[in-house]
């Protein structure tokens, strides 16, 4: 691009491309991340390792593009002894568990129903009750009627039905406390054989591996986006402050020709020459590289020519020659 000639404005970023670019760098962090924390680790009971079993592909359908991301496997390994014990333990835990199995169909004709079972707990303690108790029950009432008649108290008295009365009451308490306790270790007994299942169904327990995922400092993700943005944002402003000063030395020149001070003339300032009156000093018609392709065409002289003719017309403009054309023939 010339001094003169307008600069480009910057192309605004592509969304798609911006797009891939941050998913990209998004998920090259991440798999870098993720790859960080996949340390191998040795115990005195075992090891952790990762490998790397392969990819899969992922479209974004905005972007459309593919990623492959990597997929890890881990794998625990005992050490000899507790793949040992672990092995025992597995062949104990199924023969305890086939023996509860059979245990299991044993239950189902040995547990009646609640209230049978509490029916015939019941029974059979007053049966078991009376055989003990009732003795001991006759000798204490005779007891206490012999008491009484010693006394004066006649049966049928009312002091009599209240003596006999309190031995009527703590014999029913000594039979309901017999059927409490009874209930309670008979229970016990029906839940034996469904403690001992559980018993069984219960195993030791191997010692894994005391292994703990490592935590390294995580690779920050890099803002594409933003950097993409950024760039535009500068490259546009730089743009727009080339437009300002081509603007503002454009405008100075024309001022300049307007009052008569020299004006750029240099040949390698000017496009679509076409020379139009030949002569000691040719005449050309042009137009500045700077101007529209159809706009009105100037005429004038090529300074590079005058320069061998009438040098004190030109004027050294820094890269460029420029004409003083108060010195020049008018031009027609």
């Amino acid at each position: 691009m010339g001094l003169f000639s307008k600069p480009d404005a910057p192309e605004p970023p592509d969304p798609r491309e911006t797009s891939a670019a941050q998913t990209g760098t998004n998920i090259s962090t991440a798999t870098a991340n993720n790859t960080m924390q996949m340390v191998d680790q040795f115990t005195p009971y075992g090891n952790l390792t990762y490998q790397k079993t392969g990819t899969e592909s992922i479209f974004d359908p905005f972007t459309e593009k593919t990623y492959e991301i990597p997929r890890y496997s881990s794998t625990q390994t005992l050490n000899p002894m507790q793949q040992a014990t672990l092995d025992e333990t597995q062949s104990a835990e199924f023969n305890l568990g086939a023996l509860a199995n059979e245990r299991s169909d044993f239950l189902r004709d040995y547990l009646p129903t609640t209230e049978a079972a509490t029916d015939s707990i019941d029974n059979k303690l007053y049966d078991l009750g009376r055989k003990r108790l009732d003795p001991r029950f006759a000798e204490a009432r005779d007891a206490l009627t012999s008491k009484l008649a010693n006394k004066g108290i006649a049966p049928g008295s009312e002091a009599y039905n209240r003596e006999m009365e309190l031995l009527g009451r703590n014999e029913t308490d000594a039979y309901n406390q017999l059927l409490l306790s009874g209930r309670g270790q008979a229970v016990n007994e029906v839940n034996m054989p469904i403690n001992q299942i559980t018993a069984l169904l219960s195993g030791s327990q191997v010692t894994n591996p005391n292994v703990s995922l490592a935590q390294p400092q995580g690779a920050a993700t890099t803002d594409v986006a933003s950097l993409v943005n950024q760039n535009y944002n500068q490259r546009y402003q730089n743009y727009q402050s080339e437009v300002g000063q081509r603007n503002s030395l454009l405008g100075g020149m024309f001022d300049a020709a307007a009052a008569g001070i020299p004006v750029w003339s240099d040949q390698r300032l000017k496009k679509h020459i076409q020379l139009v009156r030949p002569g000691a000093l040719n005449v050309y018609e042009y137009r500045y590289i700077w101007e529209r392709d159809d706009a009105p065409k100037r005429r004038g002289y090529m300074a590079q020519e005058v320069l061998g003719i009438v040098p004190s017309a030109v004027v050294q403009g820094g890269r460029y020659l420029a004409l003083d054309y108060s010195k020049l023939p008018e031009v027609s």
